[in-house]
């Protein structure tokens, strides 16, 4: 939730972004906004707002500017950022159609099988539902991206002990079963769904942030 600042916290932000610029010497508003978050804590949107009084009122300016987000979700989605987009949507493809094509007791193609199974169950439906939550930063900040990852690598491992047994507790109560059809299409389209939401989420997320930096 976004805190409501008073006007007395606002200056105190503003003149540690102009104290920052001038010391750490930030070359986008990306780094900037980041820094202010390790030590503030405050949500990247209120930080966005007020950089952009800051530079309204010319205190501050960029050397360097961010590269604009592509304005379009149609040609976000098919950039190269988008990359993880596709690596997922690609693996629960690839798993759903082993599960349908290769057979139980075919050695040793099964172990591929085996090895897209459970990382299609066990991560890549939590990963694109943390992904849909957060898309573009993690709760709990960290230092770099690589701790971003591992995260969210952990994040998505947790959320499996509850949304994959969800998914089998809802199935229990349709015509369908708990049975391996029925399990693999849901799981596919859990995963698409979140994914999809997740890319719009990243593509708007981002966008704002260009539009006010």
């Amino acid at each position: 939730m976004t805190k409501n600042l008073s006007q007395a916290t606002k200056d105190q932000i503003k003149d540690l972004i102009v104290e920052t610029v001038k010391k750490q010497k930030p070359e986008t508003a990306k780094q900037l906004i980041s820094l202010i978050q390790q030590t503030q804590g405050l949500p990247e949107q209120e930080i966005t707002k007020l950089l952009i009084e800051v530079e309204n009122e010319n205190k501050i300016h960029f050397t360097k500017k961010e590269t604009p987000t592509l304005t379009s979700p149609t040609a976000y989605i098919f950039s190269s950022k988008a990359t993880w987009y596709w690596t997922t949507i690609t693996l629960a493809v690839a798993t759903t159609i082993t599960v349908f094509t290769i057979p139980e007791d075919v050695y040793p193609i099964v172990y591929a099988r085996s090895v897209l199974g459970v990382i299609f169950v066990l991560f890549l439906p939590c990963f694109t539902f943390i992904k849909a939550l957060f898309p573009t930063s993690v709760p709990i900040k960290t230092s770099s991206d690589n701790m971003d990852t591992v995260e969210r690598v952990a994040l998505s491992l947790g959320m499996s002990l509850a949304l994959t047994p969800i998914v089998g507790l809802i199935l229990n109560y349709t015509p369908w079963g708990i049975t391996l059809t029925p399990i693999t299409l849901s799981l596919l389209a859990l995963t698409t769904v979140f994914a999809t939401a997740a890319i719009l989420r990243e593509h708007q997320t981002k966008t704002e942030t260009t539009n006010l930096s």
